[in-house]
Formats: C-alpha cells, sequence, structure tokens
C-alpha cells in the first residue's frame, strides 16, 4: 500500500527549518547520492567527514555539495545545502540553506517521525537485521501501508533519512539500527521513537571494537533507550538482561496487559520463550509450530535453518507486539524469500549455490555451516568461506573453531589473511585450498571438482565476496556451461 500524497510540501521544509516561506514544488522523494537522484527529488548535500559525533563512523571520500550541479541536471526539485553554491547552479531550484546538511537530515528525520501516527519497529542485532525487515515488510504490507528503510541503511545518515523519507500517513515503519562503534545505537534508537524495539542477537559482530562480547551485548540493548512508554523490547529468551538500564521496562512480558508499562517479550525455541517455537526440516521447506499467549499457530518458512528460524520467530513476537493479524501472517509466511547474501539459493542446472556473501561473524558462520550440514541428501556439500574481519585478537582463534564443523564437507576453500593460519590438515584432500583474494580462484578448476548435483555454501565479511561480485561472476561462469 503507497501513499497518494506527495512526501514534503516545500512549505512543510521551510517550516522545519524556520526559514522564509518561499516557492518550490512538492517534493517526492530524498536522496544524498547525486548519481542516483530522480525527478521531483530533494537533494542533501552531505559533507564527506560526520566529525567526531559518530565515534569514527566515517563517510563519504567527498562532499556533496560538489555535485549539486549534477543533481540539478538530473531533475532535482530542491536541494538542501550548508554552503554558498554559484547562483548559476541553483537558479531554478529553490534552496533549503541550513548551517550544517547532516544536522538538517536528522532534523528532518525528527520531524518526519512525528508526524507519522502509525506504529514504528526498530531492529538490531549482530546478524539477521535486513532478513527480519524485509521479512516484516512483506507480513505487515498485506496489513497497512508499510514503509521500511532499504539496503543497509542503518547508521549515522542511513536511519535519519529513512525516517525522513516515511510517508506521514503510513500505519508502520521498519528501520534498522547497526552499529560498528561503542555508542551508536541510541541516539538513533531515540530519534526513531519505537512502538517495539528487536535485538534479534548478540554475536561477536565488530568484537575488535570493543573490550568484550559484553561490550557488544550491552550496546545492543541500548535499543531500549528509544522506545515509547507503554512500548515493548523483543529480545531471544537466552539474552542476558542484567546490567542494562531497563528503566520502567516490566519483566513479566506478555503477560501484562498494563497500557502504561514497557514490557519485554521474549522468542526462542524453548518452551521459556514468551513466543516459542518447534521446527520440524523437511528437503525444500520448514515447518514452525508457534505457541504464545495460550494459542497456537504454525506456518511453512521457504528458508531452512535453526538461524532462519529464530528470525521467524522473533518477526511473529513484533507482530504479536504491534496486535497484528497473526492468522493473515501465518498464511503469508511461506511468501517470504533471502535478501540478496544472505542465503538466499540459486538453481544453476542441478547445482544449488547458497549465496550467504552479504557478510559473516563467526555466529552466523556457524549457522550457515551447520544448515549445509544438516541438508538432506547425498549430495556433494561444498563450502568457500571468506575471512571475517573486526574480531581483534580472538580472530585467528574464532577462524580456528569452525574447523570442526566442516569436518563432512566434501568441499572447503578458505579466503583471507583470517584463514591463512588454518590448521585444516584434518580435512586431507577435501581442503581444496587457500586464497588472498576471492579473485585468485581458479574458477574453471573450481567448477571441475564439482559434482553435476553439488551444493555450494559461500559465505565470508563483505569485503571477501560480497564487494567484489564473486558470487555473480560465479553464476555467470556456471550458467554459461549449462547453457
Amino acid at each position: 500500500m503507497s501513499s497518494s500524497q506527495p512526501l514534503w510540501r516545500w512549505s512543510e521544509l521551510c517550516a522545519v527549518f524556520g526559514l522564509s516561506s518561499q516557492p518550490g514544488a512538492d517534493i517526492q522523494g530524498l536522496c544524498i547520492d547525486s548519481r542516483r537522484v530522480q525527478s521531483g527529488d530533494l537533494f542533501i548535500a552531505l559533507a564527506g567527514d560526520p566529525g567526531p559525533r559518530f565515534n569514527g563512523a566515517g563517510g563519504a571520500s567527498r562532499d556533496g555539495h560538489e555535485f549539486v550541479a549534477s543533481a540539478v541536471s538530473k531533475g532535482a526539485s530542491g536541494l538542501m545545502l550548508s554552503q554558498a553554491i554559484a547562483s548559476a547552479m541553483t537558479s531554478d531550484v529553490p534552496v533549503l540553506q541550513v548551517p550544517d546538511t547532516l544536522d538538517g537530515l536528522w532534523r528532518l528525520g525528527e520531524v518526519g517521525r512525528q508526524r507519522m501516527q502509525g506504529k514504528v519497529v526498530g531492529i538490531t542485532g549482530s546478524s539477521g537485521k535486513t532478513t527480519a525487515r524485509q521479512w516484516l515488510e512483506v507480513l505487515l504490507g498485506v496489513q497497512g501501508r508499510t514503509h521500511a528503510s532499504v539496503g543497509s541503511f542503518n547508521n549515522h545518515w542511513g536511519v535519519p533519512l529513512s525516517l525522513a523519507r516515511m510517508p506521514a500517513d503510513s500505519d508502520f515503519g521498519l528501520f534498522e539500527i547497526g552499529m560498528s562503534h561503542p555508542g551508536e545505537i541510541e541516539p538513533l534508537a531515540v530519534l526513531a521513537h519505537m512502538d517495539v524495539a528487536l535485538v534479534l542477537n548478540v554475536s561477536p559482530a565488530h568484537l575488535g571494537q570493543f573490550e568484550n562480547i559484553e561490550g557488544i551485548r550491552r550496546e545492543k540493548l541500548s535499543i531500549a533507550a528509544g522506545l515509547k512508554a507503554g512500548g515493548t523490547l523483543v529480545v531471544p529468551a537466552d539474552l542476558n538482561l542484567d546490567g542494562v538500564n531497563l528503566a520502567g521496562i516490566n519483566p513479566d512480558g506478555a503477560s501484562d496487559n498494563n497500557v502504561g508499562e514497557t514490557r519485554v517479550l521474549t522468542f526462542g525455541l524453548g518452551e521459556d520463550a514468551d513466543v516459542y517455537g518447534v521446527a520440524e526440516y523437511h528437503h525444500d521447506y520448514t515447518l514452525v509450530q508457534v505457541e504464545s499467549l495460550g494459542q497456537r499457530w504454525s506456518y511453512r518458512l521457504q528458508a531452512g535453518g535453526e538461524h532462519r528460524v529464530l528470525t521467524s520467530l522473533a518477526s511473529f513476537a513484533v507482530l504479536l507486539a504491534l496486535g497484528a493479524d497473526l492468522d493473515q501472517a501465518s498464511q503469508d509466511m511461506p511468501q517470504l524469500t533471502m535478501p540478496a547474501g544472505r542465503g538466499d539459493e540459486v538453481l544453476i542446472g542441478q547445482r544449488y549455490v547458497i549465496d550467504d556473501s552479504y557478510n559473516a561473524n563467526p555466529v552466523s558462520m556457524g549457522y550457515a555451516l551447520k544448515s549445509l550440514s544438516d541438508r538432506g541428501g547425498n549430495t556433494q556439500k561444498v563450502a568457500l568461506l571468506g575471512e571475517m574481519l573486526e574480531l581483534g585478537v580472538q580472530g585467528p582463534e574464532m577462524h580456528q573453531q569452525l574447523l570442526p564443523a566442516c569436518a563432512g564437507f566434501d568441499g572447503v576453500i578458505t579466503v583471507g589473511d583470517g584463514f591463512a593460519d588454518w590448521d585444516a590438515g584434518v580435512l586431507g584432500s577435501r581442503y581444496w585450498g587457500h586464497f588472498n583474494k576471492a579473485a585468485e580462484i581458479d574458477l574453471a578448476l573450481l567448477v571441475a571438482k564439482l559434482d553435476d548435483d553439488a551444493v555450494m555454501l559461500i559465505k565470508g565479511s563483505n569485503q571477501v565476496f560480497w564487494v567484489n561480485d564473486f558470487v555473480n561472476t560465479l553464476r555467470r561462469y556456471l550458467v554459461e556451461l549449462s547453457g
């Protein structure tokens, strides 16, 4: 369901920033990348460096003010600037002149959230955020006008931009909230002012930026600071909440229906969870039986693996917290697919390529390896594993700990420095080699070792396979051979 109204009227934008009213066209979209500007967009010229406020979160290497002429040529209907630009570039386009465009973006996100009267969900976790967000977008999209962040817009510019892009008449808003350094989640969560906050999981992703996993746990749970009164914190049943400031949150979970109190709602595979499920794995689907509040539901998932089941239960708990139609959601669950690079499968000939190359940490890697190992049938199982980055001094040990999970595979290839000292002698001839970079892998030699019905998992940190488009290169090669 989409809105028929313009995203922002120019008079609204002037009022947001306390500027004198000036004529301007309705704004249909917001953009911070001049290459992606479309007719009707407001182009926001961000500076390349976000400054110390965002803990070294980084930014673009170029200043957006350098690309104003390009944005105008592509049809931008308005500009947000903090620098003086030659009038020849902007003569036909109205300008919102602000002291700082990043502050301006945050202000626009704040007002965008305030004017929306529907319900907002914030999603964080060490892995699975995009999957949960896309699944909830599908399930809630059937039940109301649903707006969601795109891609991985989950940082200091992605969250405010996504909020500012939210139509005022949305019934639901879904936003990923990520982090790579301490202190990044709470201000984004407060900006989102959520009805429901979901912590999917806590694992050693970005461990190199924290003293220990305890610091990551606290950082993830800081999302609770952005909950409005009466909101719900959804967490795994086994997540330790000790020492975290949950002032005002009632830990009794779903059993408490007092409107004014914030509650904790847990999910998991054990009966101690408020929303718990039992999974029955089949060759081409998973059947999940769910129970909560004395009620039962069942649904099918096309995605396999325990981690996908947990993500579906987390999504179900969010729907419960929102008061959504759970019977309808159960019917819609079979429609859910995996986002690109997060475990989506492609059948080429008789071979399956499992693309889990978008990112990796020790927990998500373990889940992916277990899912491949548990796959039914007698097909050849091959894993191409890229190193896991940002693990700090514990990195070598965490890479070595993956070895037992690979013992049953027919072929294993490793890529990157993290696996350089991997003691893989136990694999014998099933260890097909180590490479410094994915581009060094000889595709012809690799494919020659594959059976006609092989299943091949490709997983690693973003910089190993994903940014180099390795999986698509491999797919094209396999298609050419099968054609």
